[in-house]
């Protein structure tokens, strides 16, 4: 089974996210970047030119490292589910009362931003065999087989290793980029 996580690290008007795909063996079989925008509403278009740019037809399902990314830039969970046609499984690590009060305080009169935090629809809470809770929405799978899925990546702790080595890839390449442009490179 193959798996494409995505993860970001922002530090500036642009995210840097990063795909990995990892077999069912943990080999990391691909890896590819994208941007996306601080504050902006292209997180999805985003996580999709990942998912294209791999050109890969074995990818068996999607992990995602957060809807909301690169500061309230939120992925239509159900667009990438509806293109990759491929189980998709996003995750986020704490519970909390949600995000809609700072979206209207941050970006008062986005009607468009707010209907979109609210398509994502509610979290499941999960217990996984590292007893490390963890909070999910799952599209195209069951719970319990994201349960199984994530069981299968996770070693320790409550990342998944491809989403944990995407999280660190792109934060590689974001030091990359950010050397390139000071001209420390």
């Amino acid at each position: 089974m193959n798996s494409l996580s995505a993860n970001q690290c922002s530090a500036n008007p642009r995210s840097m996210l990063a795909g990995v795909v990892m077999r069912a063996d943990r080999r990391v079989d691909g890896l590819v970047y994208a941007h996306a925008t601080v504050g902006g509403d292209d997180a999805t278009e985003a996580v999709l030119n990942l998912y294209r740019r791999l050109e890969r037809r074995d990818i068996n399902a999607l992990l995602l490292g957060g809807a909301v990314i690169s500061w309230f830039n939120i992925i239509d969970l159900d667009e990438v589910f509806e293109e990759i046609k491929r189980p998709l499984v996003c995750l986020t690590y704490e519970e909390s009362a949600g995000l809609e009060k700072y979206l209207r305080e941050y970006f008062p009169g986005s009607k468009e931003k707010i209907e979109r935090y609210r398509s994502l629809g509610g979290r499941e809470r999960m217990r996984l065999k590292t007893g490390h809770e963890i909070y999910v929405r799952v599209h195209g799978a069951t719970v319990e087989e994201a349960r199984i899925l994530l069981n299968k990546f996770t070693l320790d702790g409550r990342v998944p290793e491809p989403v944990r080595l995407a999280r660190m890839a792109a934060r590689a390449a974001r030091k990359i980029e950010e050397g390139l442009a000071s001209g420390s490179e």
